[in-house]
């Protein structure tokens, strides 16, 4: 995916969750104004890709308990140069999950945050631009825990808050009952 298609998407979010300018924006500003802007290497920050992996029947989200940042997270992590973030999230699903039957929901991304991540060994703090694709288990929703996470779990959505309750993790939450009812 090109450059411009990607800053298309993310135009269209703005139409779509006017609520969310500020953050829509900034990221434009950052995706028009640096080239190395999906490379893990751009020490200022980087985009990175998630999915919002949900059940079957809506019910539940799968999340994964991150092994680095010791926290209850979404799917999701680098996309190491490549600008197409919606693969980049897909691929993500499989690595951390081993689910290889899901199907992207709704019409485009489906929720941007941007956050700090903690320095670390030889790796300052840096701001991850992260792009959020609402998905659905088409098949088998049986998991296998990869060496990123220290376990994986189907979480009811009404029982997320108890495990993560950062604003951008509710915030899914809230839109995902607007999918499902």
């Amino acid at each position: 995916m090109h450059r411009n298609e990607f800053i298309q998407q993310l135009e269209a979010y703005r139409q779509r969750w006017g609520e969310e300018k500020e953050v829509c924006d900034q990221f434009i500003e950052f995706i028009s104004g640096n080239a190395d802007c999906f490379e893990r290497s751009f020490k200022e920050g980087h985009v990175t890709a998630s999915a919002w992996v949900v059940n079957g029947e809506g019910s539940h989200v799968l999340l994964t308990h991150h092994r680095k940042l010791n926290r209850w997270l979404q799917l999701g992590g680098h996309v190491d140069g490549e600008s197409d973030v919606l693969e980049g999230a897909l691929r993500e699903v499989e690595e951390e999950s081993g689910l290889t039957e899901v199907r992207v929901l709704g019409e485009g991304i489906f929720d941007l945050d941007i956050h700090p991540i903690p320095a670390r060994d030889d790796e300052p703090e840096h701001m991850h631009y992260d792009v959020r694709y609402l998905c659905q288990a088409t098949g088998n929703e049986e998991f296998v825990v990869s060496d990123e996470s220290h376990d994986l779990a189907w979480v009811k959505m009404g029982k997320v808050v108890k495990l993560a309750n950062e604003e951008s993790m509710l915030r899914m939450v809230r839109k995902c009952a607007g999918n499902f009812g």
